[in-house]
């Protein structure tokens, strides 16, 4: 079965190959195989009906895409719309990926893949969860906990991830832009740390 990126949302042939991804990745969590696989099929179904800021090929390239689908959702194919080009990714987007990859638990080869989704979904305007094609904050939260551990151990106080991920890269080029003493003095306090909805 092809499953094609860029699905048509008024085709019902589409939303049943939407239906099998996700039924696929339930099958494979029961299995308890690839922790990851559930939500990696939230992040490809979100792209598929255009929920993201992801790219067809979630900034993975073609190859790696191939090979992170035969891994977590073997027997469905990904046919990349003839038209498209990869896009230049942001001047920052090596440096998020770095930072990523220097926590990454070691478990899993699809945490180098989440690690690329993340970083190129920071391209986008809103919520981190929401640019990803997640659910909800919970999602992105479990998605760094078990990936990203000690990454996550830092956000102790719940900063929202894609400020958080920026803020660490600043520290650790020694860049501190903020002018008050602490976070709990700063005038835009509820911008880093308040909901996500």
């Amino acid at each position: 079965m092809n499953l094609p990126i860029a699905l048509n949302k008024e085709s019902l042939a589409a939303w049943r190959q939407v239906y099998k991804l996700l039924r696929y990745s339930e099958l494979m969590v029961h299995a308890g195989d690839y922790a990851n696989s559930h939500l990696l099929a939230t992040i490809v179904t979100s792209q598929s009906l255009g929920r993201s800021v992801l790219p067809p090929d979630f900034g993975l390239g073609e190859a790696r895409l191939k090979v992170m689908t035969e891994r977590h959702f073997s027997g469905l194919t990904f046919a990349l719309p003839e038209s498209w080009k990869p896009v230049e990714d942001l001047p920052e987007h090596q440096d998020l990926l770095n930072l990523l990859l220097r926590y990454r638990a070691g478990l899993d080869d699809s945490e180098y893949d989440l690690a690329v989704m993340v970083a190129t979904a920071c391209t986008g305007k809103d919520h981190l969860w929401q640019d990803l094609g997640l659910n909800n904050r919970n999602e992105l939260s479990e998605l760094f906990s078990r990936n990203f551990p000690s990454l996550a151990a830092l956000n102790s106080r719940d900063m929202k991830w894609k400020k958080f991920l920026y803020k660490q890269l600043c520290e650790e080029e020694g860049i501190y832009v903020c002018r008050s003493p602490s976070c709990d003095a700063c005038k835009d306090f509820g911008e880093c740390f308040g909901s996500e909805s």
